[in-house]
């Protein structure tokens, strides 16, 4: 089995000891996301839309430095500062992806990093003529 590290500039860089993807065969599996502009490492915005939005966009980068796109994604996992934001994530995750949706679990978290309310992480599955 080889590993291929998957990185991108049009995403914000680890901020830790994680890359921000692992390619194995056609499978994909992308770090956790969080709201920060890839330009300035900082939080894009206080406004829960917009992170979620933010989130989306760093995903979708990461997908396409592994030559696949946000829709390929068979697995993605929310986790959310606040519950009573789940109507707003479904309506943003609605414009990102389009039918048959990734399966997802959403959870209700204590705290994340940099004060961001959502993080996503999830699994990419490769067109096998990648």
């Amino acid at each position: 089995m080889s590993k291929q590290i998957i990185s991108t500039d049009d995403a914000p860089a680890a901020i830790g000891t994680y890359s921000q993807a692992v390619k194995v065969g056609t499978t994909v599996y992308l770090s956790g996301q969080i709201p920060l502009d890839p330009k300035t490492m900082e939080l894009n915005s206080e406004d829960f839309a917009e992170q979620a939005e933010q989130v989306f966009k760093n995903l979708a980068a990461v997908c396409e430095a592994a030559g696949g796109e946000l829709q390929d994604m068979v697995k993605v996992n929310i986790f959310l500062l606040d519950l009573g934001n789940f109507a707003t994530v479904n309506e943003i995750m609605a414009k990102h992806f389009k039918q048959p949706y990734p399966a997802r679990a959403a959870i209700g978290i204590n705290q994340l990093p940099r004060g961001a309310q959502i993080e996503i992480d999830g699994v990419l599955e490769l067109p096998s003529t990648n």
